[in-house]
């Protein structure tokens, strides 16, 4: 039973996408504690944060991890806006999230982003995995169905 498990959620793509999610996270964090140590508000880092890494993990979670090769403007402008889509969405659970920890519940901002980062990184999984690189729309690809 724990090696179907294991099958099941270790794989390729699960491990390329934590390893790129880390990156991912990477980018964020540094991004952001520049901005923050050169004095600017911790809200307009963190929004400016999160673009960079919105950014580096479109391109890295189309081209590595899902193995989405398609550059055809239907496909690329459908996968594209999806991916920001789904990404402003927990873009903006990640700026309420640090506002109410950060002002509301007086955590420390790394806490705050520590807590809002772990929750993100699971959210955009599942939207990447199920609604986004969809292995249909890879397929379709192929067939040339993908601008359809």
């Amino acid at each position: 039973m724990f090696a179907k498990i294991w099958k099941k959620f270790v794989n390729r793509e699960s491990v390329t996408y934590i390893i790129f999610g880390v990156l991912t996270t990477a980018v964020d964090w540094v991004t952001y504690t520049i901005l923050w140590k050169m004095g600017t508000d911790y809200r307009v880092s963190t929004a400016l944060s999160w673009a960079a890494a919105v950014l580096f993990a479109f391109i890295t979670n189309k081209l590595f991890v899902f193995r989405s090769f398609g550059m055809r403007p239907g496909l690329l402008w459908k996968e594209f806006s999806g991916f920001v889509a789904a990404r402003a969405a927990t873009g903006v659970f990640t700026m309420v999230a640090m506002i109410v920890m950060v002002d509301g519940l007086r955590w420390n901002e790394f806490l705050g982003k520590l807590v809002v980062s772990a929750i993100s990184l699971v959210l955009n999984y599942i939207f990447s995995k199920w609604f986004i690189f969809k292995k249909t729309d890879r397929k379709n690809i192929n067939s040339g169905k993908a601008d359809e």
